[in-house]
């Protein structure tokens, strides 16, 4: 079939149209994306966009937010920058940032007493926060902290052999100190000998003690209780006599040995090394646990009943809960660890109570709130990453410090940046893409051609 001169025409005139509204769709697309900004996250856990948590935090902060980041002059840098702030500006309207050259403001700099690159400034209801870097997790931490107005104190006991928070080794709370000093609180020793233990405030931190307490600290510790002071008991198996008083005030009782979960199914699937090391992988509603979907682990723990008698004031929630395969041991841990019916405890049993009761203050009733955890090593530097146990301790914290609000806001991973594929897998991935696929091209070709040809 021959192309007339008319047939020409018709083609270039398609053309010509087909080139206008190509350019007319490009126009206009770029039209509305100035007009419009339409933007969806897809990557796994959201990584782009902000959390459910830094969401519901914007919503009680009822002032205004002012951001000052000192920045080198990288454009780079800056749209990146850029990017995380929007998040932020575009759910909570004032709120406000600059990105400020500390070699040209020089003045701006001094005021703020900026030291190096990348640190920023955040202004909120007349206090300010400093931050090194910016991410989600270090303004959110920010705010969370200028929220609170005055910081709480946690006031760790010393000076019975407890573990110290300021040792950096593998069994010390260094790295759980930080944390919540992140977090806003105040974080202190406290030796009962000579410092005055005040109830406002403040969480009193009792650990498992080597030397025993004195008549004269254990009678501040029952008053500081007595008075409505918020108590968090970190005791490990065989706890020492002089803290029964205590327990008996609390109407608490610690179970004989400690708690095993031979269970080797859950076991290796989370690579445990010995039965002692207790799994929690459900939690009784409450509201520091309402929001976990982790698990917790403890080492070496002991399980804790709370005597629910008439004359009890206090009302108690079994926060942690072995699973049914559990028991607490009694007999020792030798190489071979069996449940004796005689001698042992069996589970389901509770490693983590909270307790709480109204007491009668002047001129009010107010909330007092205790924390008994059977276990002092689940937040050490070497265990406080395992599991959701940062999570945990930070959740209780803020709960003994009626900041139920509160909560952590974690870095966010990014599991899909990585593909793990078996050989097996790879090699079939390997034949479709590199010859099944380019020979089917060149079948499918040549068959073309040939029909073409031979027409």
């Amino acid at each position: 079939m021959r192309a007339s001169q008319k047939t020409h025409l018709q083609y270039r005139i398609q053309h010509i149209i087909f080139v206008v509204l190509l350019l007319a769709c490009i126009g206009a697309a770029g039209w509305f994306s100035n007009v419009y900004n339409l933007r969806s996250d897809w990557t796994t856990g959201s990584r782009h966009s902000l959390s459910t948590d830094t969401l519901q935090l914007l919503e009680q902060l009822p002032f205004e937010i002012k951001l000052r980041s000192y920045q080198t002059d990288n454009p780079t840098l800056t749209t990146a920058i850029t990017e995380i702030l929007n998040r932020y500006k575009n759910k909570k309207p004032d709120f406000s940032f600059e990105l400020i050259n500390p070699d040209i403001f020089i003045a701006r700099a001094k005021t703020d007493n900026i030291q190096r690159y990348g640190q920023t400034i955040i202004e909120y209801n007349g206090q300010i926060e400093r931050i090194e870097k910016l991410s989600e997790e270090a303004i959110t931490n920010a705010l969370i902290r200028l929220q609170r107005g005055t910081k709480p104190g946690v006031l760790f006991l010393s000076q019975h052999g407890e573990r110290s928070i300021h040792d950096n080794s593998a069994t010390g709370y260094s790295q759980l100190s930080k944390q919540l000093s992140n977090k806003g609180f105040d974080v202190s020793n406290i030796n009962l000998i000579k410092d005055t233990l005040n109830i406002d405030n403040s969480v009193l931190v009792l650990g498992s003690i080597k030397q025993p307490l004195l008549e004269s600290e254990q009678q501040k510790i029952q008053s500081f209780i007595k008075k409505g002071g918020q108590l968090l008991w970190l005791q490990d198996p065989e706890p020492e006599q002089s803290q029964l008083n205590i327990a008996t005030d609390l109407n608490i009782h610690f179970i004989d040995g400690v708690v095993i979960d031979n269970n080797p199914e859950v076991s290796s699937m989370l690579n445990l090394s010995h039965p002692a090391i207790i799994p929690v992988l459900e939690y009784h509603r409450h509201p520091i646990t309402e929001k976990m979907q982790y698990f917790t682990l403890f080492t070496s723990a002991v399980a804790i009943t709370s005597n629910n008698t008439k004359d009890n004031s206090w009302i108690s929630t079994d926060l942690l809960i072995t699973s049914a395969s559990s028991w607490s041991e009694t007999t020792g841990l030798g190489q071979i660890v069996e449940y004796n019916k005689q001698d042992d405890f069996a589970g389901p049993l509770s490693i983590g109570i909270a307790l709480q009761r109204q007491i009668e203050t002047n001129p009010e009733k107010t909330s007092q709130r205790v924390v008994v955890i059977g276990d002092s090593d689940f937040i050490s530097n070497n265990n406080i990453g395992q599991g959701a146990n940062l999570d945990f301790i930070l959740n209780t914290f803020n709960w003994l410090t009626a900041n139920d609000k509160l909560i952590s806001i974690a870095p966010k991973n990014a599991p899909d940046l990585q593909l793990n594929l078996t050989a097996p897998v790879a090699a079939v991935i390997g034949l479709v893409f590199l010859i099944f696929m380019p020979l089917v091209f060149f079948i499918s070709g040549g068959v073309i051609w040939f029909k073409r040809h031979k027409k």
